[in-house]
């Protein structure tokens, strides 16, 4: 299946350490070589970038690694293709936006006779049941909220929600709208929170340590989630399966 990589943070942050752990999956640590995908949040806006290469040997996947783009909400995939050929329309993230708000969404699993009936302004691009998915979520979400709503009413919706779509298969996925960054499960995720006193970390798939005491302030918080740990010297926690955890300020918050 695919792998899943989330950050979300209290002050701009850069996702190169995480990454170039990460992306080595795609083809060299793992055998997740069908594509890949990453989006950082700035502000309102959204820097989007997929290639249907692998995440090894993708020219713009070694961009993002020597790039240090600061973001507060970060979700990148590595794809290993289940449902939908290998090309760049199949690729995640996807993006959609909600009430003038950009979505980002991710997923790793296989939904099996999911065929909702789609209508207004989401439908998939692509063939996956991801992108499905997400479209699913999006309008569903439309219905039930006339405006804006707080990141707790949506917790709250999504919650309602997730099941329709998770009875059909394995439903892991991320998606944000660059406020918080939510997260379910129906196998396997991982989370670890970064938090003052800061230490140094060491990558599982790379020769790469990183002391995070020196490029960090007191009041930095960092929530980063991953299909499988990504360190060996952090302790990372496993999710409950069937759970829609909610992550805001680089500290979970549901």
């Amino acid at each position: 299946m695919c792998q899943l990589l989330g950050m979300n943070c209290n002050t701009p942050t850069d996702v190169t350490f995480s990454f170039s752990g990460f992306a080595q999956r795609g083809g060299v640590t793992d055998h997740h070589s069908d594509g890949w995908g990453i989006a950082f949040f700035e502000g309102r806006g959204v820097r989007h970038m997929v290639d249907h290469q692998s995440a090894s040997t993708s020219p713009v996947a070694e961009l993002v690694r020597r790039y240090p783009i600061k973001s507060t909400n970060v979700i990148a995939h590595i794809r290993k293709a289940t449902q939908g050929e290998v090309s760049l329309e199949n690729c995640h993230p996807f993006v959609r936006e909600l009430w003038g708000r950009y979505w980002v969404f991710a997923h790793n699993g296989n939904l099996v006779d999911f065929a909702p009936r789609l209508h207004g302004n989401f439908k998939p691009v692509g063939q996956t049941d991801s992108e499905r998915a997400f479209c699913w979520l999006m309008q569903e979400l439309a219905k039930s909220h006339a405006n804006v709503p707080s990141v707790q009413e949506l917790s709250l919706t999504l919650r309602e929600l997730v099941p329709h779509i998770a009875k059909h298969g394995t439903f892991n996925f991320l998606l944000s709208n660059g406020q918080a960054l939510w997260a379910h499960a129906s196998t396997h995720l991982h989370y670890v929170l970064r938090r003052h006193p800061f230490s140094q970390a060491t990558l599982s798939d790379e020769d790469l340590s990183v002391n995070f005491a020196e490029h960090t302030r007191e009041t930095d918080r960092v929530a980063v989630v991953v299909t499988q740990p990504l360190t060996t010297n952090e302790s990372w926690v496993a999710f409950e399966p069937g759970r829609v955890y909610t992550f805001e300020d680089g500290d979970l918050k549901g």
